[in-house]
C-alpha cells in the first residue's frame, strides 16, 4: 500500500499573460520556478505560450496534492475570459507581474 503525507508537496496553477496582457494561459505546475523559466526562454517553440509571447505570472494559487490543483486547472480553464479577470483582480487589481516572486535568488 501507498501512503502519502498531507503537506509534503507543493503544485501550484498558474495564469500567464503576454507583455500587453491581451492573451490568457492557465496552466498547472509542481515547480513554478522552473516552469517560469521554461515559458521565458520558450523551450518548446511551437508551443501556444511561445507563438503568443506568454511568459508573465499574474496569477497562481498553491495546493498539497496534485490531483485538488489538476481539478481547479480544469475549472478555471472553462472560465470566460471576464471570470478569470474577475479572480485575477481580487489580488491583483492592477494584474502586474509577479515573476519576480519566483526568481532564484541563489
Amino acid at each position: 500500500m501507498i501512503e502519502f503525507s498531507e503537506g509534503r508537496y507543493t503544485y501550484y496553477i498558474y495564469i500567464l499573460t503576454n507583455k500587453r496582457r491581451t492573451v490568457l494561459y492557465t496552466g498547472v505546475t509542481g515547480n513554478l520556478h522552473k516552469r517560469l523559466h521554461q515559458h521565458k526562454t520558450k523551450l518548446n517553440t511551437n508551443s501556444f505560450t511561445a507563438r503568443y509571447n506568454i511568459e508573465f505570472l499574474i496569477y497562481y494559487e498553491k495546493f498539497d496534492w496534485i490531483h485538488h490543483a489538476i481539478e481547479r486547472e480544469k475549472e478555471i480553464k472553462n472560465w470566460s475570459r471576464i471570470k478569470k479577470l474577475d479572480l485575477i483582480r481580487a489580488t491583483n487589481p492592477n494584474l502586474e507581474f509577479l515573476n519576480y516572486l519566483f526568481q532564484d535568488l541563489s
